[in-house]
């Protein structure tokens, strides 16, 4: 059986880590990563790399350990395959908010910093790393000078090397993987939009569609008396310390209506669900402002030009929001009871995976007292696109197909929604194109629209947990 060949687009947290590690412990007739392509995220690119490499020199340490004590070295997809490593831009298409707003914690001088190609980013995360005289810099620096890595690196940017691996390849023989903002594919999508659509599919943890409300919320006073939780290396849990990085780690949800991966570039994700609708340019995201001191009419440097008419195909976007995501997740209890026997063997992966899911189980547990102990949880939102990469063919996954899902790029306070028409009037066929009375925004006219899948069930809820632990850990 010829296996899924993906690109994986990340911005490495916790969750990301653990979705990495169960497609490299994937096996050769599975999966092939190609291509890690790096995006920001909560925190700077440069980090979500500095967290990419020390994956690497973890799953290599725990290679040569396993050998050394005569077990399987596991691993099989990622040993056969050498997947390239990419970084993309620092911020999103349109604005810097984002980094203004989570990163200015980080070294306070984040929104002044210039913008960095990714061979300088590269450069600078090793000069930093082999300054430093922490151990977890030594790795990186270490990782970094090897020739013979599990992974290649590459100066070109992200988006381009996307292009190049779609371009080299056949139509619809690789899958992108979206486990973070989307600014990468939408960078590839404006590039070479026909290139771009020989993706077979692209799968995407991202939005929240029929959840009302957010996560429930401590009050001021509590939050101000959560205890400072021991930090595991490079920020593994996305955001600096403190209440606003509990309530993400506990939910990847980021306002109401949002969730995290959307709001963090709303335009990026518009535009990549555009090309799912038959006619993309009425989904299209309207023209941002323009910046502070640039004259009206001028098109901003960073906004990006209109696909071009009759494209040759819609483009397969596979959706898993927060509305399936967050009801698989792993225990506390069902960790420490499958992470113990490796601990005890001295595995050098399970050691370091077990600081930071520790590290989060403490954060979530203080943000929550009215859960405690061995029923904490963490919600395994990334590693479920992976699962379902691995086990595609399984009818136990249930999906809504061809849903009209909008983003909201322009709201003051609906960044990042996701808009469905409600409504119970029919929507025409795509092929009558002859518009509805009072259906100003095309949400009944054929042939509007875009065209989602949406996850709504899986081969079960129950077992992930588990499945992911045996996999990563060969046990």
């Amino acid at each position: 059986m010829a296996p899924r060949r993906i690109i994986i687009d990340t911005d490495p947290g916790v969750d990301d880590i653990l979705a990495m590690l169960l497609a490299f412990s994937a096996l050769p007739e599975e999966i092939q990563v190609l291509l890690i392509s790096v995006t920001y995220g909560n925190i700077d690119v440069q980090n979500c790399l500095r967290n990419v490499i020390s994956l690497f020199y973890h799953v290599e340490k725990e290679i040569a350990w396993r050998e050394s004590v005569g077990r399987s070295s596991g691993f099989e997809a990622l040993r056969k395959s050498k997947p390239v490593v990419a970084v993309g831009p620092e911020h999103p298409l349109t604005d810097n908010t984002l980094i203004a707003d989570f990163f200015h914690g980080l070294d306070g001088i984040h929104s002044s910093r210039p913008h960095l190609a990714p061979a300088e980013t590269w450069q600078r995360l090793f000069e930093v790393a082999e300054k430093s005289s922490t151990p977890e810099q030594g790795e990186i620096a270490e990782e970094m000078n090897k020739t013979d890595s599990l992974f290649t690196p590459s100066q070109t940017p992200a988006h381009l090397e996307i292009l190049t691996f779609l371009r080299d390849n056949e139509p619809n023989s690789i899958t992108i993987v979206a486990i973070g903002p989307m600014t990468n594919l939408a960078l590839a999508a404006a590039e070479d939009p026909e290139t771009f659509l020989k993706a077979k599919e692209i799968v995407v943890m991202g939005g929240k569609v029929d959840q009302v409300g957010n996560m429930v919320y401590q009050s001021h006073s509590h939050l101000q008396q959560v205890p400072n939780i021991h930090e595991p290396p490079f920020r593994l849990i996305k955001q600096a310390p403190g209440p606003i990085r509990g309530l993400l780690d506990a939910r990847n949800q980021i306002t109401p209506i949002a969730e995290f991966n959307t709001y963090a570039d709303p335009v990026a994700a518009a535009r990549v669900y555009a090309l799912t609708s038959p006619n993309p340019h009425r989904t299209m995201p309207p023209a941002p402002p323009a910046p502070l001191g640039q004259e009206e009419g001028v098109t901003p440097q960073s906004f990006l030009s209109s696909y071009p008419d009759n494209l040759s195909k819609r483009l397969n976007v596979t959706l898993f929001p927060l509305d399936i995501t967050e009801k698989y997740v792993l225990t506390r209890g069902d960790f420490g009871a499958s992470i113990q026997p490796q601990l005890a063997t001295k595995s050098p992966l399970a050691e370091w995976v077990s600081t930071f899911i520790h590290a989060t189980f403490e954060k979530v547990e203080s943000l929550h007292p009215e859960v405690s102990g061995d029923a904490v949880e963490l919600q395994l939102h990334d590693p479920l696109t992976i699962w379902y990469c691995v086990d595609d063919d399984n009818p136990k996954w249930k999906f809504i197909e061809g849903e009209d899902l909008r983003v909201e790029t322009a709201g003051q306070w609906t960044r990042g929604m996701f808009v469905t028409d409600r409504r119970s009037r029919k929507q025409k066929d795509d092929n009558d194109d002859n518009g509805a009375p009072g259906d100003t925004d095309g949400w009944l006219t054929g042939g509007d629209g875009n065209r989602l899948n949406r996850c709504v069930g899986s081969p079960g809820q129950d077992i992930f947990g588990q499945l992911l632990l045996k996999r990563i850990f060969g046990s």
